[in-house]
């Protein structure tokens, strides 16, 4: 016969549930450990191509500002100081052929009033935009008034600037008002 006795002084205690937890523990510790490392590993990869790339950009900055110094010392020398001054007239003077001298004028028409008419103009074309001096000569104050406002209102002639105004004294002069201004013309 056999007789189930327990001889131990404590009781038996399971520990199945704290092994259970403990485990679960550990493997839910384990995948954490996993999947950041995972991710360190990705930063660091990313991180060091970032450097890799600002390294190649930094020396192709480098290579460039080299050749802007070079460039700068071959055009500081004498002969090339000429060659520029050469190429900026040759522009100056491309620039004045290209602009359409013929559509300003037509664009001049359609703006000036009646009552109005020009005497003098100088047109001076610096840096593709075109200042334009006028001497204009008015039938009367309210057709010089007139002329102002429509230049101002153009879309085309923009800063008006009134330089002076005269009014002639003689007799038999063909405008008792000769008004002088700047304006700039655009095309766009």
């Amino acid at each position: 016969m056999y007789v189930r006795l327990n001889l131990a002084t404590k009781p038996l205690i399971s520990q199945r549930r704290f092994l259970a937890s403990a485990a679960a523990v550990g493997a839910l510790g384990g995948l954490l450990f996993l999947i950041f490392g995972v991710r360190y590993y990705t930063l660091r990869k990313a991180d060091a191509e970032m450097r890799q790339s600002t390294q190649r950009l930094q020396n192709e900055i480098q290579q460039v500002e080299q050749q802007r110094r070079e460039l700068d010392r071959f055009f500081a020398q004498q002969e090339s100081a000429g060659l520029q001054e050469r190429a900026r007239f040759t522009k100056s003077m491309i620039e004045a052929r290209s602009f359409n001298w013929t559509q300003m004028f037509m664009d001049l028409e359609h703006t000036l009033p009646a009552g109005v008419h020009i005497t003098r103009i100088e047109p001076k074309l610096e840096k593709g935009v075109l200042n334009v001096h006028f001497t204009v000569g008015a039938s009367s104050e309210e057709a010089k008034f007139k002329m102002l406002k429509a230049f101002e209102d153009s879309k085309l002639f923009s800063h008006v600037e009134l330089l002076g105004e005269k009014i002639e004294t003689q007799q038999g002069a063909p405008d008792p008002l000769v008004v002088e201004f700047t304006a700039v013309y655009s095309t766009t």
